[in-house]
């Protein structure tokens, strides 16, 4: 779930109506997942439809969507695309956490503790292809734009925020700074709270916005000694040095300035070697990314979000109706030409 940077970066504090007009790149995997992990019933199963088809991903995308728009913010859904091959390690392990939580989950519900088998199940989440395909289809109909990226999202989405398309990437990670992202938003929701991972927990939540150069200035380090930072720590591309997090680390790269002088100095064995921390470095520092999307916003088709929401999914109607009101703010910020006041 990317690299724990964030007990070293100074956050400003921002409201919703701060990123009124802004075009924000968002993390649709990410987003997504939450949604999958969050939206479900008292013992933990997601919400379905008549067929048994999870619906908690469109559930979260309509509404969330809707109140990014009713707040004149500019979402564009950034996907992935294919893995690098030095994440297969992480997503093997990611399967089988979510394997382990699977059993748990079933081990709680025959003993009929509801509370531990929701927090079990919420670790279990898939996004799917179908998901994936089913929430492109959606922001279609929602006439909300969406791009696929050839590699990793957060990639594409801090090259498009580096280009000037977008004004940040709305995230919870903080892999988009070790991209290059001059600017990361968390906590990009309404709803003003949000729930700690794996855990029975809600928090009172306000967005923050992360600066990328102030932040490297602060610290004292270029961004590239920043990567090698995470390097150490562990990416999702690397599984790092035991013992070693991100204050250790910031420490050990202002003495040494970089990752190999780092690892030779403290002498791990089981360091990756200089030619995969060169491969790592050029994942974060040139990373695959396209220049082929269209960024353009227009009306929601009624009729299509209904079909696909109500007619496929048994959505509510009435409720469904009640969120698409909210895109009325639509054509004002469509007809906006000054989207960014840097």
């Amino acid at each position: 779930m990317g690299v724990d940077l964030g007990p070293l970066f100074k956050k400003e504090k921002c409201s919703i109506n701060d990123l009124k007009n802004r075009v924000i790149a968002i993390d649709a995997h990410n987003t997504l997942h939450q949604f999958l992990s969050i939206i479900r019933q008292r013992d933990g199963t997601p919400l379905k439809d008549s067929q048994g088809k999870i619906t908690s991903h469109l559930s979260g995308l309509l509404y969330r969507t809707a109140n990014l728009i009713e707040a004149k913010i500019k979402p564009v859904y950034i996907f992935d695309g294919e893995p690098h091959p030095f994440k297969t390690q992480t997503l093997e392990q990611r399967k089988e956490r979510k394997e382990q939580a699977e059993k748990e989950w079933k081990k709680a519900l025959e003993k009929g503790d509801l509370e531990t088998a929701k927090t079990k199940a919420q670790q279990t989440s898939r996004v799917t292809d179908e998901i994936i395909q089913q929430s492109k289809e959606l922001l279609n109909a929602l006439g909300i734009p969406h791009v696929q990226a050839p590699s990793e999202g957060e990639a594409q989405a801090s090259y498009m925020v580096k280009k000037g398309d977008a004004y940040a990437v709305g995230s919870q990670d903080f892999d988009c700074l070790l991209f290059g992202s001059p600017i990361l938003i968390r906590n990009l929701t309404i709803s003003g709270r949000r729930k700690l991972p794996g855990k029975k927990i809600y928090i009172k939540t306000n967005p923050e916005l992360i600066r990328l150069q102030p932040n490297l200035k602060s610290l004292g380090i270029l961004h590239r000694q920043l990567i090698d930072m995470a390097i150490l720590i562990g990416t999702d591309f690397n599984p790092g040095i035991k013992g070693i997090g991100p204050k250790k680390s910031l420490e050990l790269i202002k003495k040494t300035g970089n990752v190999e002088n780092a690892l030779a100095l403290i002498g791990k064995s089981n360091a990756p070697t200089f030619s995969e921390i060169n491969e790592i470095r050029n994942i974060f520092l040139k990373p695959r990314v396209t220049d082929k999307y269209l960024l353009q916003w227009s009306k929601p088709d009624k009729e299509r979000v209904l079909k696909i929401l109500c007619d496929h999914h048994q959505f509510s109607q009435e409720r469904v109706e009640s969120a698409l009101e909210k895109f009325s703010t639509i054509e004002y910020m469509v007809k906006q030409k000054n989207l960014f006041d840097f």
